[in-house]
C-alpha cells in the first residue's frame, strides 16, 4: 500500500496508527464489539468483475479498522437496502433512492458520510431516455403511447428521479407510456431496448453534461466491451443532475469505528490510487462529506411517487 500523506490524514481527522493503518482504540473494545466490518455491494451487471476487483477494497478497509470485513453481495437494489435496514451489514454504498428507501424504515439509524465529487466540482450524474437510433423518436413527446423500460423500483435515476422530472414538465409517466416495465438493471435495460422489448428506456449517464455530452452510463460500458455499438443508440432527454451515491453507516455502530472508515475512505483516493480505480473511480475525484440533508431532495422525491401512485394513478 502506498505511503499516505500525513497532511491529508490530519485533515480529514483520522485516528489511524501508522503506515499500517489499523484504527484502534486504546483498549480495543469498540473491535472486540464489532469482531468482524459486513459491507453490502452490489453486484455489478455493467462489470462483472467488479465483485474480484473489490477485493484490494476488502483489504483496504480491514487494514483501516484493524477488524476482517466481509462482503454481501446483493443481485439488485432491494437486496442492499433490506440489509442495511436489517442490520445484517454495517456499511454500505447505495444510491439517493435507496437511501430513501432505507431512511423510510429505520430514519436515524442509518446515516450518509460521503460521496463522490468529480474532478471538475460535480457530485451528480444523470438520467438519460435513450432510444434506437434508427428509430423516429426525436423527442420524449414522440414517446406518448409507446413503450418504456425502467431500471428497478428503487433505481434512482433509472426510476425515481426522471419520473418526478417528467411530472414537473406535465407528463404523468403512468397515464403518458403504452406501457412500461423493469429490467432489472441498467445493462438489463439497454439489452431489452437492443432487441426491441421497447420503444425506449431510462438509464443513468455520467462524465459530462447534457450540453457537452456523456462519457460514462451502461451504454458506454457495454460498447466498451464490444456488447453493443454506441453509434446504435440516440438520447433524446436528460434529467439531472442527481447526487451520487452515498457511503452509509448504521449509527447504532461505535462510534471509532465510523470514524476510522470515514477517515479511511476519504484518504483512499490519495493513498492508494490504484485501488481507487479499481473500485470504477476516476482520476481526480474524491469523497467529500454528506449528511442526510444532502439527500433531502430525493426522500422527498421518493416520498411524493409513492403517494401519487397510491391515489390512483397506477399504470
Amino acid at each position: 500500500m502506498r505511503r499516505r500523506s500525513g497532511a491529508i490524514l490530519a485533515a480529514i481527522g483520522l485516528g489511524l496508527a501508522g503506515c499500517g493503518g489499523e484504527a484502534k482504540t486504546s483498549d480495543g473494545s469498540w473491535q472486540s464489539e464489532m469482531k468482524e466490518v459486513r459491507m453490502a455491494v452490489r453486484g455489478s451487471e455493467d462489470d462483472p468483475m467488479i465483485t474480484r476487483r473489490l477485493t484490494a477494497y476488502k483489504t483496504y478497509i480491514g487494514k483501516a479498522t484493524g477488524l476482517p470485513v466481509k462482503l454481501y453481495e446483493s443481485s439488485d437494489y432491494n437486496g442492499t437496502i433490506q440489509a442495511l435496514s436489517s442490520g445484517q451489514v454495517d456499511i454500505a454504498t447505495i444510491a439517493g433512492g435507496g437511501y430513501a428507501n432505507v431512511d423510510a424504515q429505520i430514519g436515524e439509524l442509518a446515516q450518509p458520510i460521503l460521496t463522490v465529487r468529480q474532478a471538475e466540482g460535480d457530485i451528480g450524474y444523470y438520467s438519460g431516455l435513450l432510444v434506437m437510433a434508427s428509430s423516429p423518436y426525436r423527442s420524449i413527446q414522440d414517446l406518448k403511447g409507446k413503450t418504456l423500460g425502467y431500471v428497478d423500483f428503487n433505481s434512482t435515476s433509472g426510476y425515481l428521479y426522471p419520473r418526478a422530472m417528467m411530472r414537473e414538465q406535465g407528463i404523468d409517466p403512468d397515464t403518458f407510456f403504452g406501457r412500461s416495465s423493469f429490467a432489472g438493471g441498467h445493462t438489463q435495460a439497454v439489452m431489452a431496448l437492443d432487441n426491441g422489448q421497447f420503444d425506449a428506456t431510462i438509464i443513468n449517464m455520467g462524465g459530462g453534461d447534457p450540453e457537452h455530452g456523456f462519457t460514462t452510463g451502461a451504454h458506454f460500458t457495454m460498447a466498451r466491451r464490444g456488447v453493443v455499438d454506441l453509434d446504435d443508440f440516440r438520447i433524446i432527454w436528460t434529467a439531472g443532475p442527481i447526487p451520487n451515491s452515498a457511503v452509509v453507516v448504521r449509527t447504532d455502530r461505535p462510534q471509532p469505528f465510523i470514524d476510522a472508515v470515514r477517515g479511511a475512505m476519504a484518504a483512499l483516493p490519495y493513498d492508494d490510487p490504484e485501488v481507487w480505480r479499481d473500485i470504477g473511480q476516476p482520476d481526480g475525484a474524491a469523497f467529500t462529506a454528506v449528511t442526510r440533508e444532502h439527500y433531502a431532495p430525493i426522500i422527498k422525491l421518493r416520498a411524493d411517487d409513492i403517494a401519487a401512485r397510491r391515489s390512483g394513478a397506477r399504470q
